[in-house]
């Protein structure tokens, strides 16, 4: 039988996904943290809506007692005050998830904790690691059990097994991260310490915060600042920092050369909230230049100027600042429709544009409009829209693309499908164009992506094919469920 391709889903979703976000809180005053982490989740809903956890210990209390809750679906609907108020501990880690590898069940909700001979370890993790089937089977080998089909628990173990041969859990931590292969960003709660972890490439994000006497190790700066937190700085690519009672330590052992690093474009892009800043980089500024390098590269006449909510607004503000054509707003969203994952047939997946989106017909009837979206992957959603807004009566519709084509699949935690799958596999600009039903199309220009991130190093592998690793050879998308 075929396996199937590395990000090919059962539920086809034309927009992107990221796998998840992390959230560590080390209160050293001795007060509960879980409320606080609710928070933080609730801040990076956006990174993850299938499942979230929360994990907390007392660091005075009896070693090796964790207390933790897990779900599925949104923060708000699986922690409720009386399970939070449960939660005592001043140290502790949190998690939202959408899968890309391991399926979507509530045994591979995160964080995991860990029991063994040292005492307890609570992890959560963001990304994918492209070499875990070897590793699994390994620890396999020589007698691991697992619980999940996640390469978090890859990781886990590795940690565990690495803090029996050394003095402290953040050097185990660092010879873990000798043996495992792409893209993470950690979060680890011992019973005395809270530890960040990023893959040596940067390709996801993680920054240090601080509120009163309590540190934050989290994926977004804007999870940050919903807690009144002080944003600290962002932990470097490959860096191990731990927070104890006497501060923050650093190892830097694993960093690469700024050179060889690879951070996800699609963090500036799409992912990653507009209010947050990535290594020092503003989310929506890179947005808004997107859509000025669009303006500049792909101009056309028009008469207003409008955005694919929510990440299309910003790029197309930036479009009509550089352009002089009005910026608008054409689409209303329903903000209540949740997570279109549960539809299980594609037939019914396409019908949910229409309920996520509806076109405001005064703003575009007998109007030349330009539409901005950040990305088109399979194109499903894409045509459907330029119908509704030629439905309501559109004159011309050109759409403008704040990414490049997608022609490679992703193998370090975005889902981005197989290459078959790709509108823009074998197909030139002007195919595709016909096929979304568009009076023109233009998209990001390849060589304006380091100049979004102020010149950050980055990965471009699901544009060009070149990764700034060796990708797998085989797929390993839903490996474990063999």
């Amino acid at each position: 039988m075929k396996k199937p391709g590395v990000h090919q889903q059962m539920e086809v979703e034309e927009k992107l996904r990221e796998e998840c976000g992390v959230f560590g809180m080390y209160d050293l005053d001795g007060k509960d943290v879980a409320a606080s982490i609710y928070y933080g989740l609730f801040a990076l809903q956006h990174r993850g809506q299938e499942s979230c956890g929360i994990a907390v210990s007392e660091t005075n209390g009896p070693k090796g007692k964790v207390t933790s809750y897990k779900g599925m679906g949104l923060v708000n609907e699986v922690f409720t005050g009386d399970e939070l108020e449960r939660m005592k501990g001043d140290i502790g880690v949190g998690h939202v998830r959408y899968s890309t590898a391991g399926a979507s069940t509530r045994e591979n909700a995160q964080p995991l904790v860990l029991n063994y001979v040292k005492g307890t370890l609570a992890l959560a993790h963001n990304g994918n690691l492209i070499n875990a089937p070897e590793l699994r089977k390994e620890l396999a080998y020589s007698g691991a059990i697992f619980q999940t089909t996640i390469d978090s628990e890859v990781v886990a173990y590795h940690i565990a097994r690495e803090r029996v041969k050394t003095k402290n859990v953040e050097s185990a931590v660092l010879n873990a991260m000798k043996k495992i292969r792409g893209a993470y960003s950690l979060v680890i709660m011992s019973p005395r310490k809270l530890i960040g972890a990023r893959d040596p490439y940067g390709f996801k994000p993680l920054c240090i915060g601080r509120r009163d006497n309590a540190y934050i190790i989290t994926s977004e700066t804007c999870a940050l600042e919903t807690l009144g937190a002080e944003y600290i700085r962002d932990v470097e690519p490959g860096e191990v920092v731990t927070i104890t009672k006497d501060g923050i330590k650093s190892d830097t052992s694993m960093c690469l050369p700024k050179e060889q690093q690879a951070r996800c474009i699609f963090e500036y892009i799409y992912f990653a909230r507009p209010d947050s800043h990535i290594d020092g980089v503003s989310v929506y500024g890179s947005r808004i230049k997107a859509g000025r390098f669009l303006a500049m590269d792909s101009p056309v006449e028009a008469d207003i100027v409008v955005g694919v909510p929510e990440s299309g607004n910003a790029a197309a503000m930036g479009y009509a600042m550089e352009s002089g054509i009005p910026y608008g707003t054409a689409f209303v969203k329903n903000s209540y429709v949740g997570r279109t994952f549960i539809k299980p047939k594609q037939s019914t997946r396409e019908s949910s544009v229409k309920i996520k989106l509806n076109v405001l017909r005064e703003a575009v009837a007998g109007k030349r409009v330009i539409m901005i979206d950040d990305s088109i992957v399979r194109g499903t959603t894409s045509d459907r829209i330029v119908k509704m807004l030629r439905d309501a009566g559109a004159r011309e519709v050109h759409m403008r693309v704040s990414s490049p084509p997608f022609l490679w699949p992703c193998y370090f935690g975005t889902d981005v499908p197989a290459r078959e799958q790709l509108i823009a596999y074998n197909r030139s600009v002007e195919e595709i164009r016909q096929m979304i039903g568009a009076d023109s199309l233009g998209y990001l220009q390849i060589d304006r992506l380091k100049e979004l991130v102020n010149g950050l190093d980055i990965c471009q592998g699901c544009f060009t094919g070149k990764y700034p690793m060796e990708p797998p050879e085989d797929d390993i998308r839903g490996e474990y469920e063999k």
